[in-house]
């Protein structure tokens, strides 16, 4: 469920699924310090058929910030292709902080 902050900024979340040279390059872990930084939260995940899995929630602004930052992602990390799709979920049930898994 997309809301609005105290600061009346809307709050969404997205599902990213990210392929290319993603797992064993640090990809989860410095998607995970860019999402902090960001204020977001959610997680990073490394998928069995190499890809990654990003759950991003947050403001808007930082959210699109961070999507287009998964397209570079890491030194190490050769990106190819990111998909991202909208989600609704009810805010009360959004992680409370950005996770590696």
């Amino acid at each position: 469920m997309s809301g609005s902050s105290a600061s009346g900024e809307r709050r969404i979340v997205r599902r990213c699924v990210v392929s290319g040279r993603v797992q064993g390059v640090y990809y989860r872990a410095t998607t995970a310090m860019r999402a902090r930084d960001l204020g977001l939260t959610g997680h990073a995940q490394n998928l069995p058929d190499g890809r990654v899995e990003v759950l991003i929630c947050g403001s808007e602004r930082a959210v699109t910030e961070l999507i287009e930052w998964l397209w570079i992602g890491p030194t190490a990390a050769k990106v190819s292709h990111v998909a991202a799709e909208a989600l609704e979920l009810a805010h009360e049930h959004w992680p409370d902080r950005f996770r590696t898994g």
